[in-house]
């Protein structure tokens, strides 16, 4: 009775929800119960649904020397905490006379303090954000029973989520790949039996939001919702705004493409074509080194190894996570995304003369659908947050 709640927190563009996290000691393996505050941002004064975030590349370059945060990031930022801030309170209120700990997974590059965000590619910097929920606590008459230590990726939080969570699809293979898509993209890694976070990989392979396509945009855009929608919104010149309106996100994009809308098929293509490249480049750099299949969207980032520790490894399973996973799932049961995606593979691998490749990942000469599972932990990063909490709590 005495054990503190574990509060995940999964951050993105759109929204923040928390979750209460349950661990069992017998198990050793964490579930995500119903206790659930989500917030969203629009619903707050001051909210701005037109918000262009500043160029990526210059926050690139702010990382370094300095960053100046603009008048209107700043007041999109306090928005983004005070949203997380109020799920945290709303969820210990629950829990009255309960100690908790909080994990939180956020998009984005971290402060050196790992407690603020300094580059995202959706959203405003925050580099005060683990303080400001703090104080907020503070405020409302709350404390934590540890401070944040950390804000974590919300990639790697994805990792967790599927190596000690019931439903986990890392938990039964040695060497996996995951790519989720929400908000933004996460993708995480297992490796040798271990996850292997890819901060801790980035010498010999990039994330997925680093890389760019041949028409100059990050890989993030095939894979997250918000990212779908943008294509959309170019190809069929409607606004975003209007699309989020009209509630037009990524399903209804695909049933317009199933239709043979001219813009919504355009989509899908590129959705098919680009995921099919990434999955593959993870499959050849993990077992050959990087080889150069995108350039990067950072002009001055370098993958200095060609080779790693990891060579020669073959991947047992590749998983899609989060609402891309829905995506993929609801694809099967029509001729887009799914089987284009299996046909791209197909493709890719002519080009494979290493015959251990293809006697892994092809079977009757196609590339086998059955490498590819979809997640059932659509909350993976709250997950994850709560495990990365807990062992935080648990170690020091």
């Amino acid at each position: 009775m005495n054990d503190p709640i574990i509060i995940g927190i999964d951050g993105g563009a759109t929204k923040v929800s928390g979750w209460i996290i349950e661990y069992s000691d017998r198990s050793h393996l964490f579930h995500i119960t119903d206790e659930n505050v989500q917030k969203k941002y629009a619903d707050y004064p001051g909210f701005n649904p037109a918000y262009k975030p500043v160029d990526i590349k210059i926050q690139l370059k702010e990382m370094n020397s300095g960053v100046f945060l603009t008048e209107e990031e700043v007041k999109q930022g306090n928005i983004y905490m005070t949203a997380a801030s109020d799920v945290i309170i709303e969820l210990i209120k629950k829990f009255k006379g309960k100690n908790a700990i909080v994990g939180i997974g956020m998009p984005g590059l971290k402060t050196r303090d790992k407690r603020g965000i300094i580059a995202l590619l959706n959203g405003p910097r925050m580099p005060e954000y683990a303080r400001f929920i703090e104080t907020r606590l503070k405020e409302s008459d709350m404390s934590l029973l540890s401070p944040i230590a950390h804000l974590g990726s919300d990639a790697d939080y994805c990792g967790l989520g599927e190596e000690y969570s019931e439903n986990g699809l890392f938990r039964d293979v040695k060497n996996a790949y995951y790519l989720g898509g929400g908000t933004g993209v996460a993708d995480a890694m297992k490796l040798n039996g271990t996850l292997v976070p890819f901060d801790q990989a980035k010498t010999w392979i990039a994330k997925a939001w680093e890389m760019k396509s041949d028409k100059e945009l990050s890989l993030e855009r095939y894979a997250s919702s918000s990212g779908i929608q943008f294509i959309y919104s170019t190809y069929s010149h409607i606004p975003v705004e209007e699309l989020n309106k009209n509630e037009v996100y990524p399903p209804q994009i695909l049933g317009k493409a199933v239709q043979n809308e001219e813009a919504a098929l355009a989509v899908i293509n590129d959705v098919s074509q680009y995921i099919s490249k990434l999955l593959f480049e993870r499959i050849i750099t993990i077992y050959s080194g990087w080889s150069d299949f995108f350039s990067l969207v950072n002009p001055e980032k370098k993958i200095e190894e060609k080779k790693h520790v990891y060579k020669g490894t073959l991947l047992d399973r590749i998983i899609i996570g989060q609402r891309l996973g829905d995506l993929f799932q609801e694809s099967k049961t029509t001729p887009l995304l799914w089987k284009q995606i299996v046909g791209n593979l197909t493709d890719l691998f002519n080009s494979v003369t290493k015959q251990e490749l293809l006697d892994h990942y092809l079977k009757n000469k196609k590339f086998n659908p059955d490498m590819i599972a979809i997640s059932r932990l659509r909350e993976a990063p709250a997950i994850g947050a709560g495990v990365d909490a807990w062992l935080n709590f648990k170690n020091h």
